[in-house]
């Protein structure tokens, strides 16, 4: 019997998933286009979960989770996470993503700065590409330099990304070229 477990939950951007277990939440998934493909992920990521429902722990954080998406600024920096064996430096990027407020942005520049210099922007950004826990680390306010979106991994890349800082109400420099 394993004590690693998954959820799905609805949000206005689309279905997403939870994992957990004995010590926190140790993933989310945003959308992925489907109810078969976000299992099939969230399956993949977290070999040992099985499907159950949520904790009253795990379900307070779909719930914060849930409004933060629909508008209702929450931080979460309260939610308990579980990252054994994330690297130390990317847990120092998810702290320092965590602080940033709902509606509020950073760049790479400004976490790489925070880290020992700006020539760590590719790092802070490859971390954020493996967030384990989007949402409750909100990657998607940190953004390129010139505050333009940059990069985001999550299905449905940019837009995604840039449909979460609406619902924010952050304000982000894109002009859409050929490349997004």
């Amino acid at each position: 019997m394993t004590d690693q477990h998954f959820a799905l939950f609805d949000t206005k951007i689309g279905l997403c998933a939870i994992a957990w277990g004995p010590r926190g939440i140790n993933g989310t998934q945003l959308p992925m286009g489907g109810e078969q493909k976000i299992r099939t992920r969230i399956s993949q990521r977290h070999t040992e979960a099985t499907e159950a429902e949520p904790t009253a722990e795990v379900q307070e954080a779909i719930d914060r989770m849930t409004k933060l998406l629909a508008g209702e600024p929450d931080d979460l920096i309260d939610i308990e996470l579980d990252l054994d064996g994330v690297p130390e430096f990317n847990r120092g990027v998810y702290v320092i993503a965590r602080a940033i407020p709902p509606g509020k942005t950073v760049t790479y520049g400004d976490i790489a700065k925070q880290l020992g210099g700006v020539q760590l922007s590719r790092d802070v950004g490859q971390a954020l590409g493996r967030n384990p826990c989007p949402i409750v680390v909100p990657c998607h306010r940190v953004l390129a330099a010139g505050n333009k979106p940059g990069g985001f991994s999550a299905n449905g890349g940019v837009v995604t990304k840039l449909k979460m800082l609406e619902i924010e109400g952050a304000l982000v420099n894109h002009t859409p070229s050929l490349f997004d």
